[in-house]
């Protein structure tokens, strides 16, 4: 006989758990059969027990189907399903070019996107800066615009790995999101019932990362490709530098700016490019569009080129309820802050270290990201055009446009950017922007 105790008990004694008692426990949370102080005692026993691969893909493949799996055969579409998740950064805004340029490859892109945590920022919010796009829609919706457009970025629906929501929400409150195991199955859960042939995973190590270290960035990265292969997706992960901010701008319009200005060739900062290619690459090899990486690159350099991509988003944006002349006229559709204004380098030098997290948080503390879940975000505020390590400044140069309301909140954050970026007289070596593949 199943008794919820009793499986947390066999947990928190560093026993194995059956197939049949995990199945259980997270039917259990499904339908409400087992309390939150239950889950919170097993999340807490898997916190210090942790679970070997079997129990990984068995707690992965039951929180899968606990809702809905997609399946797109019905569409009979002429490609692959795949999809990339990043575990969270700083200008993290690759998804929004990432989803069309693989589309105008001939993949289709089904990508379920969350919010922002902490100092990271969420896609959904970066798109919620879009007048009128719907990140909710009904599931007949969804698959219209993925088949029409090739991508559609949209939010967790509510029968969409229901347990992963109400695992998720007590392991926030109960200290034990920090499980390896646990954000394996939550990260995987989503993504697997999205019905995808392949995925790619970006594992973000650096100072604006969720994982504290390169360790521990490298474990998540082997832990979800070993189970997503497991529960049968092809899947492989890059880990990527998050030392610094990721595009050369940090907040939810600037960011969706700065992704049109990428996708029509307009702007295109060297270190997005990378890891963007990259991914995007990876995506076309599982998905077996391309040969390898180097012809990948090649077809996904010739979409950007040709405007095929640019082309993809604008169909994206407008079939979820976006303005059809989004692209065309992005600066018009965007809000603007009150002040827009540099800030300036405080000494001269190399720049050789910035804090991403600090970025972050800057942005934050500016109504850009959340504080609780039920916080409204201020669409306007945030950076652009900051410089990257490396670059050299002086007190004359500009290291970053401050998008902020009132004047208080200028003087804040400057303080704060300038307290986040060290300089140096000695020029630091260039950092690779991927620093490993696992396959």
């Amino acid at each position: 006989m199943l008794v919820p105790q009793e499986i947390i008990r066999h947990k928190r004694d560093g026993k194995t758990l059956s197939n049949e008692q995990i199945n259980y426990f997270i039917q259990g949370i499904t339908d409400n059969s087992i309390s939150e102080g239950q889950i919170a005692a097993f999340a807490m026993a898997i916190y210090f027990q942790d679970m070997n691969m079997d129990e990984r893909v068995a707690i992965a493949s039951a929180m899968r189907d606990s809702g809905d799996v997609l399946d797109w055969s019905s569409l009979n579409l002429n490609g692959p399903i795949v999809d990339k998740h990043s575990t969270g950064g700083v200008g993290d805004v690759i998804s929004l070019m990432l989803g069309p340029m693989v589309a105008a490859c001939g993949g289709y892109v089904p990508m379920i996107s969350g919010r922002g945590l902490g100092h990271t920022g969420g896609t959904l919010d970066k798109l919620d800066a879009i007048p009128g796009y719907q990140t909710t829609v009904t599931n007949q919706h969804f698959r219209e615009v993925v088949k029409t457009a090739g991508v559609a970025i949209i939010g967790q629906s509510a029968n969409l790995a229901p347990a992963d929501k109400r695992f998720y929400a007590t392991r926030d409150i109960t200290a034990t999101v920090e499980s390896i195991p646990l954000i394996t199955a939550s990260i995987l859960s989503k993504k697997l019932a999205a019905g995808l042939d392949a995925l790619v995973m970006d594992v973000k190590a650096g100072s604006g990362a969720f994982m504290p270290t390169y360790e521990q960035s490298q474990q998540l990265a082997r832990s979800i490709v070993d189970v997503a292969n497991g529960a049968g997706c092809k899947t492989s992960a890059l880990i990527t530098n998050m030392d610094q901010v990721l595009a050369s701008s940090a907040g939810n319009a600037v960011e969706v700016r700065e992704a049109v200005r990428f996708l029509t060739g307009e702007y295109v900062n060297p270190r997005l490019h990378e890891v963007t290619m990259s991914l995007c690459a990876e995506m076309l090899v599982s998905a077996n569009l391309a040969s390898d990486t180097e012809q990948a690159k090649g077809k996904l350099q010739a979409v950007l080129d040709n405007g095929k991509a640019a082309e993809v988003f604008g169909k994206m944006v407008a079939g979820l309820g976006g303005p059809a002349d989004f692209v065309e006229n992005y600066d018009n559709h965007l809000v603007k802050s009150a002040i827009i204004r540099p800030i300036f380098a405080n000494q001269s030098g190399y720049v050789t270290a910035i804090d991403a997290r600090e970025v972050g948080m800057s942005v934050v503390n500016m109504g850009g990201g959340r504080r609780v879940a039920t916080d409204n975000i201020d669409f306007a505020v945030g950076l652009s055009e900051l410089i990257s390590i490396g670059d050299k400044v002086d007190t004359q140069t500009p290291i970053a446009m401050i998008h902020a309301q009132t004047e208080q909140q200028f003087i804040e954050v400057q303080a704060n950017i300038l307290s986040a970026i060290q300089c140096s007289d000695t020029k630091p070596n260039a950092e690779p922007q991927v620093y490993e593949t696992i396959r």
